[in-house]
Formats: structure tokens, sequence, C-alpha cells
């Protein structure tokens, strides 16, 4: 089968200190994708691109659901995994030439243990420098925080917590270096940082802005650092934001001798964070940007295609050219539309068989539920 272009390409990072859980959030995710009653209901299914990969967490999760068994760490491997969004069964819609639909999802997996230990050789070193460059096209970053390590810190939280966000900030220091030899900033860059907190079906009584509350109480002058630290490597540094965004995230409920991978938070906003949210960002700050800028451009460029395909189905009125000075109108727009008004949308995408309006259009109703569940929490900016 011939394969379709790709409309969209999102990439995220994720990182955490070993046994974090991000080999479990990444094999739910993959797992859950291929349940049966997944599959009568969506409008989309996911592939991995390496059958290999895509065995191995499909393997993970079935050894979560049918014996409680969880996956093996990954020890000091960075891993690449490429994820294709592709329609599912069905008619598609009358085009004389066939639209470019698929999505992709690129999940950079980055070794935890990297950051509690240094290198041993100058090999490592350099695989590390390696592993880092490979996910620098991310738009989005997620930084766990262990649900576990704060259970088992209870009352003490900030010496976790003070911890883990000193070993981020040290390591990236470490790798600023190499990444930058000539002391030359980066262009394309992970430019919007959540913290997410894992294994949060340990700690039900916290919402996502008691875990935001926590963090800011107990390390607000780290994260503040850490801010300054990743705002060095880029070119515009007000084109960034960390701390500003926070997501539960649970893989599965977690009982004596049983997982119960039915019991998921957050797990499925994975795609529409990456899809949607640097989307939202990228074209305020390339409206604050001086025009004709690499950043302002650079931003444009991820944004400007998915802004079209929104405007011309939300049926605004004005110029579709994605220039500078009509975008900032355009934009506003879009998001003073109503979820009601994005829902109807979405619905009419669904009866047209219009797949990439209404994956899309779906996102963004998702990432507008969580918040309202008070699993997600956006930044205002």
């Amino acid at each position: 089968m011939k394969s379709l272009k790709v409309a969209r390409e999102q990439q995220i990072a994720v990182f955490g200190e070993s046994g974090s859980g991000k080999t479990v959030l990444l094999s739910s995710f993959y797992g859950a994708a291929q349940e049966p009653v997944v599959a009568d209901e969506g409008l989309y299914d996911i592939v991995a691109n390496d059958a290999a990969q895509g065995l191995r967490l499909h393997q993970n999760y079935l050894g979560m659901k049918n014996t409680g068994t969880t996956p093996l760490q990954t020890r000091f491997r960075g891993n690449r995994y490429v994820f294709s969004i592709k329609r599912r069964g069905g008619p598609v819609g009358k085009s004389k030439r066939p639209a470019a639909e698929e999505l992709r999802l690129i999940w950079h997996d980055y070794p935890g243990e990297w950051f509690e230990e240094g290198p041993a050789t100058e090999k490592e070193q350099r695989l590390r420098v390696e592993t880092f460059r490979s996910l620098l096209g991310s738009d989005v970053a997620v930084l766990l925080v262990d649900g576990q390590r704060l259970l088992d810190h209870a009352g003490e939280e900030e010496r976790y917590l003070k911890a883990l966000v000193t070993n981020y900030r040290t390591h990236l220091s470490r790798l600023q270096e190499e990444l930058m030899p000539d002391g030359k900033r980066l262009v394309r860059f992970p430019r919007i940082w959540l913290f997410g907190l894992s294994k949060a079906d340990l700690l039900p009584a916290m919402d996502v802005t008691g875990f935001r509350d926590l963090l800011v109480e107990k390390v607000g002058q780290e994260i503040a650092r850490l801010q300054g630290e990743l705002a060095g490597f880029i070119e515009e540094p007000e084109a960034f934001s960390l701390g500003e965004d926070f997501v539960l995230l649970s893989s599965a409920r977690f009982e004596p001798g049983k997982i119960d991978v039915g019991k998921q938070v957050g797990v499925r906003l994975i795609l529409p964070i990456a899809a949607m949210l640097p989307f939202s960002r990228h074209v305020r700050w390339a409206k604050a940007l001086r025009n004709g800028s690499k950043v302002a451009n650079d931003l444009m460029r991820s944004a400007g295609p998915l802004l079209a395909l929104i405007v011309a189905k939300l049926k605004l009125p004005g110029p579709l050219k994605l220039v500078t000075v009509a975008l900032p109108f355009i934009f506003d727009t879009v998001f003073e539309h109503s979820r009601e008004k994005i829902q109807d949308v979405h619905d009419a995408a669904v009866a047209k068989h219009d797949f990439l309006t209404a994956v899309l259009t779906g996102f963004e109703l998702e990432l507008r539920q969580a918040v309202e569940d008070r699993v997600l929490q956006k930044s205002v900016k």
C-alpha cells in the first residue's frame, strides 16, 4: 500500500529519572491503542513504524494487563519511537487529489540514569550529546515527577523535588557546551516544557492545580534556575515556556498482584498535547517576535499549515495567506470560538469523513475537557 503524505509531524521528548515510569507510560500509550474496544470507536489507528518496537511495547502492555508484570527498564539507551496516526477503515472524502492526511508522532525517550550518573567514558558522553541532539526537533518536552517518590517523601517533598530539578539542570548544563561549541544559540529546540506527575493514581486527592502549587511552593526557585539554564540554549528566549503547563499522568492503577490498565489518566492527552499545544503557543510567540527573525519563521512553518486548516473549516472572514500582519487577527478569532462551535466543526468533519479536521478538532476538544477535569493546566500567556 502506498504510504500517505504526512500532513503534520509532532515530536515530544519525555524526561524522567530511573524508575519514574517512562517505559510504562509509553507501553500503556501504545498498548491501549491496540485494544479492540478502542478500535471500534475511534477515528484512527496508531501504528508503530518499527514493527519490532511496536511488538515489544504491546508485549509490555499485555504483561501488565494479564499477569501484572511491569516492563523491564531500558537502561542507558535513548530510543526514538515513530508512530503513524492513520485513518481507520471507511469511506474517504471526495477530492480530485488525495489529501495529505497521515499524522506522525515521534516520541523521544531519554534515559533516566543519565540524570543520576556521570558518563563513564568519552564514548558515553558523545552518545548522550547525540541522543539529546536527536530530540532538538521536538516542540514539547515533558519533565516527569515521580508520584511514588512524592509519596515516599510525604511531609518533606522538597527533599525529593529539589534533588530532581537540580539533577535536570546540572545534566543539561553539562550538555550545553557540546551542543553549542561556538556559543551560537539554537533556533530549533523544545520550547514548551511541561511538568508531568507520573503515577498520579498514587495521589488520588491531588488534582493538577495541587500539583502545580506543590512545585511552586517547594521548588519555585529551582524551577526558575532550570528555566534560565534552558533559555540559554536558544535564540529568542522569550519564545520559551517552562513551569507554565502541568499534566497528571497515570498509566494504570497498580494494586497488589494486579495492574488495571483500564484506569488511565492523561495518557490519551499525549497526542493532543504534542499536536495542539505548540500550535497555539507558536502563533502567539511569532506575533510578538520581530518580523523576519529565524525563530519567528521557524515557529510559523510549524503552526502555519494547521492554522490555515482551522481557519478554512471554521469559515472565518479575512485573508488565508499566512502573512505576519494577518496572523494575529486570524489566530485570535479562531480561539474565541466556543467549545460548542469546535464540536460542531468536529461533528461535521466526522460526517464528511474529513479525517484531518476531525482528528485535530477532536484533539482540541480533548484538551479543553482535560482542563475542565483538572488533569491539565495550560499557560494563559
